[in-house]
């Protein structure tokens, strides 16, 4: 009888530590910029005539290129751009919201126009400011009479960036995941694909996330119920690190990277 009693008492003390167990995908993680893999179309701007335009933009623009605001949209975090190319080797584009400068991005093209430095600064809704600085190759020239920055370019990829843009928390609690970053990016959903709001980016309006694996998931962001990004996040089997496979709908470009628990 006692020992009947000890195994009942055994299994009911041990049910709730199994129930706990955390899951391999909670925690902090930041993202290796290092370890980026770019697939891509180009990225395509015309400076011509006193005029930028970004053609492979979601929505495209064209604006004059006096350092003056310009309406611009379409676009859910910006409705003003200034574009200052007085010096035709350092254009710098500061994007605006509502008036309140959003992001502002310098590229600096080298002497003999085949590369760019591109820095980049700016503010989330309601979280932690961001800085960082990446770089662009050419693939194709501008029309003729157009200035250095016009052509075909590929990204390759960050340099340096912010811990506030590349690391993320995840917290599940039974079938629920949360997501939070510094940013202000924020939500809660099934597990299961359910549809879930999506907190803090005025790009983003619900998430879904569907458990793929003991190991791996994937995240799905929409904007008025059209997808615009895929995350597709499976975490190594010794737990510290996680490949994430991220697809932008909008811009026609797959990032691969490991992001490294903190």
């Amino acid at each position: 009888m006692r020992m009947i009693v000890v195994a009942a008492l055994t299994g009911a003390a041990l049910l709730p530590a199994q129930a706990l167990a955390a899951s391999p995908f909670d925690g902090t993680w930041k993202e290796d910029i290092a370890s980026a893999k770019i697939s891509q179309e180009p990225d395509v701007f015309l400076l011509k005539d006193g005029m930028f335009t970004c053609k492979t933009c979601v929505p495209s623009y064209t604006v004059k290129a006096d350092g003056t605001d310009q309406p611009v949209s379409g676009n859910p975090y910006v409705d003003t751009i200034a574009v200052n190319a007085t010096d035709m080797h350092n254009v710098v584009l500061t994007e605006k919201k509502s008036g309140k400068t959003t992001e502002t991005l310098t590229f600096k093209i080298a002497p003999d126009g085949k590369t760019v430095d591109v820095d980049f600064s700016g503010s989330s809704t309601n979280g932690a400011p961001y800085s960082g600085s990446g770089g662009l190759k050419r693939v194709a020239h501008g029309p003729a009479g157009s200035e250095p920055i016009s052509g075909s370019w590929l990204r390759t990829g960050l340099t340096n960036a912010s811990s506030s843009i590349v690391t993320v928390t995840y917290k599940v609690d039974g079938d629920m995941l949360s997501m939070t970053d510094p940013t202000g990016d924020s939500y809660t959903a099934k597990m299961d694909g359910t549809e879930a709001p999506y907190k803090g980016n005025p790009g983003i309006t619900t998430v879904s996330v569907k458990k793929t694996g003991p190991r791996s998931m994937l995240e799905t962001d929409m904007r008025d119920g059209k997808t615009i990004e895929t995350l597709r996040s499976t975490v190594a089997k010794d737990g510290n690190s996680m490949t994430v496979v991220d697809s932008d709908k909008l811009h026609h470009r797959v990032t691969t990277y490991k992001a490294d628990k903190q």
